[in-house]
């Protein structure tokens, strides 16, 4: 995946307009991957699914915990990318109480695909889903690379250690120091 450039591709989102007014103050409206990407470095990282074990105990408060230490180090933004839809995205931003990592939604899966990562998890009741895997992106360009191993349809595990911030911001040290 290093040097290969993302999947250009309009995400669903739902943004939240005061105009609108009532319980559900929330619009429509269509991102691409160059309103996420251009112009930017960024870390992404995608997993199995809002709310799953891992997922909400250690990898998306770890990323926001460590927000601080990826931008010094010259993070533009933090995006987790999951194959769940903007209502599910939402509410675990709020469940989470985000401040610092922004939630794109891939309900259909395109973006995934077009990643390669795209797996089937009917085993645990999911259907297609991501595997977990973390990337740097430089302006729409993979730059770095970590994916947990194993990556399979219907993988009985959901490992995780590869794609842990720790690990990311280790690399980051590491490219700044050299």
């Amino acid at each position: 995946m290093i040097n290969q450039t993302i999947p250009q591709i309009s995400f669903k989102t739902r943004v939240r307009d005061e105009s609108i007014g009532g319980d559900n103050p929330y619009r429509w409206q269509e991102m691409s991957s160059d309103d996420y990407f251009a112009g930017k470095k960024v870390i992404i990282f995608s997993l199995p699914g809002a709310f799953t074990p891992t997922c909400s105990t250690f990898q998306l408060p770890d990323f926001e915990r460590l927000y601080p230490q990826f931008s010094a180090l010259g993070i533009d933004a933090i995006y987790c990318v999951s194959v769940n839809d903007a209502f599910v995205m939402n509410a675990w931003g709020r469940k989470n109480e985000l401040q610092n990592i922004g939630l794109i939604p891939d309900g259909s899966g395109h973006f995934t695909r077009g990643m390669g990562m795209l797996v089937d998890k009917d085993n645990l009741g999911f259907g297609m889903r991501s595997w977990r895997y973390a990337a740097i992106i430089d302006n729409g360009l993979v730059s770095a690379w970590f994916e947990e191993p194993g990556r399979s349809d219907n993988c009985e595990q959901d490992p995780y250690g590869e794609t842990a911030p720790q690990n990311l911001l280790d690399y980051l040290q590491a490219e700044k120091a050299a």
